[in-house]
């Protein structure tokens, strides 16, 4: 609060004075202040629209117990009331002789509590339904809502809609080869890394990448030259590549289309043979030395019968790789 807080309560203004103002007071100034708290408390809830009223026969019970000279708190406790909602009807028949409850408003809410709870329930249930699934459900239940409405509750408990990221399916086959070879190399030296000797294939975009990019714009400005990426028929084009790497550096990089006939991208067994041929051994004498170990995914072209015959023939060591492990690569 700040040094006073004035706020109108049933046609009267309502001083509040601030905790550091009333620190230094003496006791009665501190139950004033007390008093005031309460009656802030008061018209927060007599100013919130969306508290169950009382009927009028309730209302009509609250005069007849107070005419009786009833105190509150036996009259709240008689019906199963509030004693602010005592308070408030009885202040309201002093002042305006009439229990008639006030209009309220706008619209009144199409949801109940109970509703909001129904609806988060079934996302947190099933994330993937949708508004319309949602929708259906409610009215087996005798409640239509449009699905603006169903939003906005769900808004309100801070669920928005998300594209679903997509990760690759991976076997429980795999899922244990992978636990298992983390398993067995979790605490390997650092010499032993320091020997691997990294490769992999790629493909390089001659135009851009083939990755969605999101952009902060405001509605309406979506075609703005600032906000839009520009495209080419056919994609650009792109080039296959294949690289190495080890601890001490990097390697050489490889065009495929430059170890092919055709002058095209498609790499085969023989062409990766070629490759190895080729690159291997100057580049992993210089990064690493003599004695060094391979390490390669299991691409059909890394794991065919003349690639292995040609890797048994060089007396090269390859690293055992599990399926579905790019995580587990560096050179990725």
């Amino acid at each position: 609060m700040g040094q006073s807080a004035a706020q109108l309560f049933h046609g009267q203004v309502c001083v509040i004075p601030s905790l550091s103002h009333l620190q230094g007071a003496d006791k009665r100034s501190r139950v004033h202040f007390k008093s005031a708290i309460c009656i802030w408390n008061l018209l927060l809830s007599t100013l919130n629209m969306r508290s169950k009223e009382l009927s009028l026969s309730v209302k009509q019970a609250i005069i007849r117990l107070k005419n009786q000279n009833k105190p509150i708190r036996e009259i709240a406790k008689t019906l199963g009331v509030a004693k602010s909602s005592v308070w408030n009807i009885l202040k309201k028949k002093e002042r305006t002789g009439e229990l008639s409850n006030t209009k309220r408003p706008g619209r009144p809410r199409k949801t109940t509590v109970v509703d909001a709870r129904r609806i988060l329930s079934l996302v947190k249930k099933t994330p993937f339904t949708t508004i319309g699934q949602i929708k259906n459900t409610l009215q087996e239940v005798g409640v239509c809502v449009s699905k603006s409405t169903i939003k906005r509750r769900l808004h309100q408990s801070e669920y928005r809609g998300f594209t679903t990221r997509c990760k690759p399916l991976v076997s429980l086959k795999n899922r244990k080869a992978r636990l298992e070879f983390a398993k067995q190399h979790l605490k390997k030296p650092s010499q032993f890394w320091n020997n691997i000797f990294w490769t992999d294939e790629t493909k390089i975009n001659l135009y851009q990448s083939d990755g969605k990019r999101r952009v902060w714009r405001r509605k309406g400005t979506a075609h703005d030259p600032k906000h839009t990426t520009s495209s080419v028929k056919h994609g650009g084009g792109s080039v296959m590549a294949w690289a190495c790497m080890a601890a001490n550096g990097t390697g050489s990089l490889v065009f495929i289309d430059y170890m092919t006939a055709d002058k095209s991208s498609r790499m085969n067994s023989e062409v990766f043979r070629a490759i190895l041929s080729a690159h291997i051994q100057p580049n992993a004498s210089e990064l690493i030395g003599r004695r060094f170990t391979v390490q390669m995914d299991n691409d059909p072209k890394h794991t065919a019968k003349a690639t292995k015959e040609f890797f048994k023939g060089k007396k090269w060591n390859v690293m055992r790789w599990p399926s579905q492990s790019p995580d587990l690569n560096p050179i990725e």
